[in-house]
């Protein structure tokens, strides 16, 4: 087990990509915190986790307030007694142009998306320092390298976290690696949700899937086992770098023709 006996807060954990870390974390031997706003979602998770012979506790918070995040790092702690790998994943998805984006809008995403990764580190590193080790995950997109049109607060917080990632992966080696992962498509119930307001939802994501490298779209548990990789020790000479686990996206130009 790459994780055995290792403690990790997944933020964003009870849906989605966050699931797939989560799931995927406790496959491979660590004591999950599972941390969503969502509680029903998240103490599902945790309970999931439970029932595969797992470790998983669920604590609810807003990771955009500050005392909830403290109080979120204070459970873990009070919990597992120490902190060995956080991953910032949750995030909101916002897709607009500037013009049509409003103040709110902004600062929503924004908040949810990056102020949450200054403010998860921020109260678990020096746990981490104390330790003498620990492994932080952030979840970026492959909007951080190439983008498309009116997706404005989304694509400012993924380059955001993209350039913070390697900012924190400086500050605090040797004994803390940071990194990022940048996915591309993967079935989420955010990108179901595009696919069902389609006129034609099968059609849309046959569509999109032949535009993949990969001609599929990734799972939550394909970037869970990235992420599992990158918190392990076998990942122990990689920091401050940007992962793209995106089925080839970021690779191809265009198809030809």
């Amino acid at each position: 087990m790459k994780l055995k006996d290792k403690v990790a807060i997944v933020t964003g954990g009870s849906k989605g990509i966050g699931w797939g870390v989560a799931t995927v974390f406790a496959q491979e031997g660590a004591k999950v915190v599972v941390v969503a706003r969502d509680a029903q979602a998240g103490e599902q998770t945790a309970e999931e986790i439970r029932y595969k012979g797992g470790q998983a506790i669920f604590v609810a918070c807003d990771v955009s307030n500050e005392e909830q995040v403290k109080a979120t790092v204070q459970k873990t702690l009070d919990t597992y007694g120490q902190i060995d790998i956080l991953v910032n994943n949750a995030g909101v998805g916002i897709y607009k142009s500037v013009l049509d984006t409003t103040s709110e809008e902004w600062d929503r995403c924004l908040s949810i998306d990056l102020k949450s990764v200054f403010l998860c580190s921020k109260y678990v590193i020096p746990h981490m320092q104390t330790l003498g080790k620990g492994a932080i995950i952030n979840m970026s997109s492959v909007h951080s390298r190439s983008t498309v049109g009116s997706v404005a607060p989304y694509v400012a917080s993924k380059g955001g976290i993209t350039a913070l990632t390697r900012n924190m992966a400086i500050d605090y080696g040797p004994v803390i690696r940071v990194n990022t992962i940048s996915p591309g498509w993967v079935l989420t119930p955010l990108i179901q949700g595009i696919f069902d307001s389609s006129d034609r939802p099968a059609e849309k994501q046959r569509l999109i899937e032949e535009r993949q490298v990969m001609k599929r779209i990734g799972t939550p548990e394909d970037i869970g086992y990235a992420a599992a990789f990158l918190a392990s020790d076998e990942a122990s000479f990689i920091t401050g770098t940007e992962l793209f686990v995106d089925g080839g996206l970021t690779a191809q130009l265009e198809e030809t023709w």
